[in-house]
């Protein structure tokens, strides 16, 4: 048995509203539950969805994560080192 006075209040036909509308009942601890995205209006579900890959996941990460441009790395230039300036120190 539970202990009393310790659990939230149970609401079994609690409404969630989606664009304003009530699209179903469920069982929650809220009366009203206010979302966004529900299965009837999700593409995965409804059919629309579309998938648009022009490039490729490894490609795009490679390319926003390696700071040089594609064609540069394809290439194969090395980079030529700089002379580090002189000073002039009199000590």
């Amino acid at each position: 048995m539970p202990k009393p006075n310790i659990h939230p209040q149970w609401y079994p036909e609690a409404k969630v509203y989606c664009d304003g509308e009530v699209v179903m009942t469920v069982g929650s601890t809220k009366p009203e539950l206010h979302v966004d995205i529900w299965s009837g209006n999700h593409p995965f579900f409804t059919g629309t969805q579309k998938i648009v890959d022009a490039e490729g996941r490894v490609e795009r990460f490679r390319r926003k994560y390696s700071g040089a441009k594609p064609q540069q790395a394809a290439k194969g230039k090395k980079a030529t080192a700089k002379p580090a300036p002189k000073t002039n120190k009199k000590g």
